[in-house]
């Protein structure tokens, strides 16, 4: 008796180890996909039907905001900023694949190139980097995990990570104000 008692208690705390360590072992995978461009490896790490839906409400929101209550309180500027919400989803839908959020998780500099902000010189190579370097990390609550990377530029990007069972996945990026601002002014 003691026996059973005393290995269901060790299944039990290795559980508890494997779903603590799970968004460690997550944000590590996506960090090493990102920098071996691997986005096969990638798309494994990611829920993207909730990631999609997550920025799609994080830039209509955004769009309500930059709006203002007189652009709010009109029809024109209701409809205006209708359209403008089905752009920036048909954008986000086109960007969020495995392929386009590689190259956003690869560095700001990718949003900066989207947003037609090139510098001086647009054909210059990006110097390597490790995008997702030194992050803090913070558990939300027992199913939510997030993950902060400092930027160069002053540009925080926070990487929610949800547990679905016993796995962890990326299910949400929160942009910063500028990297919102790049995307908006797509060309």
């Amino acid at each position: 008796m003691k026996k059973w008692l005393l290995a269901a208690i060790l299944i039990v705390l290795a559980l508890v180890g494997y779903v603590a360590a799970g968004p460690y072992i997550t944000y590590t995978a996506i960090r090493d996909a990102v920098e071996t461009k691997d986005t096969a490896k990638l798309s494994r790490q990611v829920d993207f039907p909730q990631l999609r839906a997550n920025l799609k409400l994080q830039l209509d929101d955004y769009m309500v905001r930059r709006a203002g209550p007189d652009m709010q309180s009109s029809l024109f500027g209701v409809f205006a900023v209708r359209v403008a919400s089905g752009v920036a989803g048909a954008a986000v839908d086109t960007m969020i694949t495995p392929a386009g959020l590689a190259a956003i998780l690869e560095g700001r500099a990718v949003v900066h190139r989207v947003a037609g902000d090139t510098g001086p010189d647009p054909y210059r190579p990006a110097r390597p980097t490790n995008p997702l370097r030194d992050p803090s990390y913070r558990f939300e609550s027992l199913s939510r995990f997030s993950a902060t990377v400092p930027g160069e530029d002053g540009e925080d990007i926070t990487l929610v990570l949800t547990r679905q069972g016993l796995r962890w996945k990326l299910s949400d990026i929160r942009l910063s104000e500028p990297a919102r601002d790049a995307l908006m002014r797509r060309p």
